[in-house]
This record gives structure tokens, C-alpha cells and sequence, in this order.
């Protein structure tokens, strides 16, 4: 038996690791945008990344790397340093051969960008900022407002595990995100660190058993990004592990960041899960929970707090999964609004459904009859501040 409970810090509070973030100069108003994650001893390092066929520098620098142990992560927001060919895995490469004079400490250092595409890096600035990082520092707070974009709160989480034998390990992460986010990750950066002596092999089926059921199960506009990354590092400092409980103690992690970037869709105000259950496999429940929560009229409906359960009873006929009418129910949580056939749409019950709408988080429930397939996705509304702030994103 292992026990799992939240406690308070950042990732700095785990054993041998150090953050901070600074201002390079990439932002305007002196805004803190480069930050590093740095360990004492080198870590085991595994990552999974975007599926947009288009991988940005950073992700091809890591993928070429034959030993992928490193102590030192360098993060940069406002430059995607995406769509840059050879030039722009050289930029990283000539950047870090500069820091490593100044930061001897660091060994195969790691890059993750996230910003505009299509942007050679600006490594002058980072490289000068970065000159100035004391790796000696502990300060996560600065380290999640260093990583945000169109952001408009810090991402971070902390857990501890405690372990049948009383030995325990921690694991927390920080992250960005908030738009371009659609299943098989987004325009997200996740780094999750932990003192767990995690074997290497263990790391990837984690990180993709877990991904299924959280990053790649939200959605905010239904776009992929080029930078999508979640990077685990574990420098087994605290001696100790237990297969099961890191697995569930990195979905517990994965979890919290992919909720806290669905919530924080760019103008969202409202996180909606969408439940399918009765489908006929959990694969064809996740093709439709999925339809569901890229929906753009179903996500202006929710906007717009309208209980318009035709626009989800479309988009499962139109999703290509086994649907019958006859079989399928509807619900605004516990609010029946279409039952096999039948339309429960009374003026009272519209009028339970819309409540239901006005909360901030709530789930839509559709069942289909047809068997014990199950699979939840989360979306969120799409209003008029979505337009705005990607309208002039550039600006």
C-alpha cells in the first residue's frame, strides 16, 4: 500500500532540484520570460511530444540525442523557435556551446521554447540572461510566470508519496498552457520532476499510459501546436520506488496541469467534461467525447450558457461511431434533457439545464445503450476574448 496527498511548493521543494526565471528582454514591461529547471545530479530524462508532423527545433535538438541524462533545463516563452529548419536546431546548439563557459555545472542541457512560429530564437537576449542564472536558486514562482504566453494564471503542482516501508518521494511539475490545445497534446510545456529512483524503462509507459487519460484528453480549440512537450526528469535522489504508486502519483500530476490548462482556456470561463458511457468500445466512446469537445457549437453554446443539446446529439451522429437515437440519453449532470427517443425539453427542465450552465465546471453525460465502452473528454467555451487575444497574437 502507498498513500498520495498534495503539499505545498514548487518543484524546487524536491530533493536536488533548483528553478528560477528572469527577464531577457523578450517581453515587454521587464515581464520574467527564460527560466531553468537544474538538478545536482544528472537525471534520467524521457519526454513524449507533439504528433504535428512539423516539430519545432527544440524537439528535433532532444530527439537527436543519443544520451538523453542531462542536469539542466533552459526554457524560453515569446519564440516557439518553430519552423526554422537546420538553423534553428544550430541556434540551440551555438547558444548552449556559449552557456556551458559561463555554467560549467551543466551537463547535456535540454531547450524548450514555446511562443510565435516561424521566428529565428533571439539568443543573443537569452544567452545574456541566461549568463545570470544562479543555479543555486529556488524559486518556482518565478519559474511559472517565465514559462506563460497567453497565460492568465501559473500552472504548478507538488506531491508527496509515502510508500508501505515508510520511505517516501516527491514528484510535482510546472506548466503552460492555455490555447492551441487539443488532444494529442497542445501548445503546452509540461516538466514534471521527481527524486523517485525511477527506471529508465519504466518512464515512457508512464508517461504514455497516463497522457491518454489527460493531455490527450482535453481541448480547447481543437488546433495541435508544433512545441508540444511533457519532459519527465527523475534524479532517484530519494533512493526509493514503487512501480504502481509513481504511475498513479504522475496522473495524479498530469492530471492537475491538464485541468488547470482546460480552465484556463484563452478567455474560457467555463471547464466542461464530456462523459460517454454505453458506447460500444472505449475507443469509439473516445472518438465521440473527443468530437465533443472540439466542437466549435457546442463550445459556443456553452458560452453563450444555452442548454442547445441538439448541437451534442449532432455531433455524435456526425462523429462516425455506432449511435442509435433510440438508445441514447442525454444529460446537463443530472439533468435528463433527451431519453431514448424522447425529448424531455420542457420549459422547467430548460430551465434546470441552464443553472447547470452557469456553473464554471459541470459534466455533460451521454449515454449511448450499446455497451460498456466509457471515455471522458474535457473542453471548455469559446467566446469572444478567444478571437481577440488570437487575433493579434503577433502583437
Amino acid at each position: 500500500m502507498f498513500s498520495i496527498f498534495p503539499i505545498k511548493g514548487y518543484i524546487d521543494n524536491i530533493n536536488g532540484f533548483y528553478c528560477d526565471g528572469i527577464s531577457a528582454g523578450l517581453k515587454a514591461n521587464n515581464k520574467l520570460d527564460i527560466g531553468f529547471i537544474y538538478s545536482d545530479v544528472m537525471c534520467e530524462v524521457d519526454a513524449i511530444f507533439t504528433k504535428n508532423k512539423f516539430q519545432a527545433a527544440p524537439l528535433k535538438h532532444f530527439l537527436t540525442k543519443e544520451n538523453k541524462s542531462s542536469n539542466f533545463v533552459l526554457i524560453n516563452s515569446r519564440n516557439a523557435n518553430a519552423m526554422t529548419g537546420q538553423a534553428g536546431i544550430n541556434d540551440i546548439n551555438e547558444l548552449f556551446g556559449e552557456l556551458e563557459k559561463t555554467l560549467p555545472n551543466i551537463k547535456n542541457p535540454i531547450m524548450s521554447s514555446t511562443g510565435v512560429i516561424g521566428v529565428r530564437l533571439p539568443k543573443e537576449k537569452i544567452l545574456e540572461g541566461a549568463k545570470t542564472f544562479n543555479l543555486s536558486n529556488k524559486n518556482g514562482e518565478n519559474l511559472t510566470q517565465a514559462i506563460m504566453t497567453t497565460d492568465s494564471y501559473p500552472k504548478s503542482c507538488l506531491y508527496e508519496v509515502k510508500l508501505e516501508d515508510g520511505q517516501n518521494f516527491k514528484i510535482g511539475a510546472v506548466a503552460k498552457g492555455a490555447g492551441m490545445i487539443n488532444p494529442n497534446l497542445a501548445t503546452m510545456l509540461c516538466f514534471v520532476c521527481t527524486d523517485a529512483d525511477v527506471p529508465k524503462e519504466d518512464m515512457q509507459e508512464a508517461l504514455l499510459e497516463n497522457a491518454h487519460t489527460t493531455f490527450n484528453a482535453i481541448s480547447v480549440d481543437g488546433d495541435t501546436s508544433t512545441n508540444d512537450t511533457v519532459l519527465l526528469l527523475a534524479n532517484k535522489k530519494a533512493n526509493c520506488y514503487d512501480k504502481k504508486a509513481f504511475k498513479e502519483a504522475l496522473r495524479l500530476v498530469m492530471n492537475d496541469m491538464a485541468m488547470l490548462m482546460v480552465a484556463d482556456g484563452e478567455g474560457a470561463k467555463k471547464a466542461v467534461g464530456f462523459e460517454v458511457i454505453g458506447a460500444s468500445s472505449d475507443e469509439e466512446a473516445e472518438l465521440i467525447a473527443k468530437n465533443l469537445s472540439n466542437s466549435l457549437l457546442v463550445k459556443t453554446a456553452l458560452f453563450g450558457e444555452d442548454p442547445n443539446w441538439g448541437r451534442i446529439a449532432s455531433t455524435i451522429g456526425a462523429s462516425g461511431a455506432k449511435c442509435d437515437e433510440t438508445t441514447l440519453t442525454i444529460s446537463f449532470e443530472n439533468v435528463l434533457v433527451y431519453n431514448k427517443g424522447e425529448i424531455y425539453f420542457t420549459k422547467e427542465i430548460e430551465a434546470k439545464a441552464a443553472i447547470i450552465l452557469q456553473k464554471s465546471s459541470f459534466r455533460i453525460i451521454c449515454d449511448l445503450g450499446l455497451g460498456d465502452g466509457r471515455f471522458t473528454a474535457f473542453g471548455c467555451d469559446l467566446g469572444y476574448e478567444y478571437v481577440k487575444i488570437n487575433a493579434d497574437y503577433r502583437t
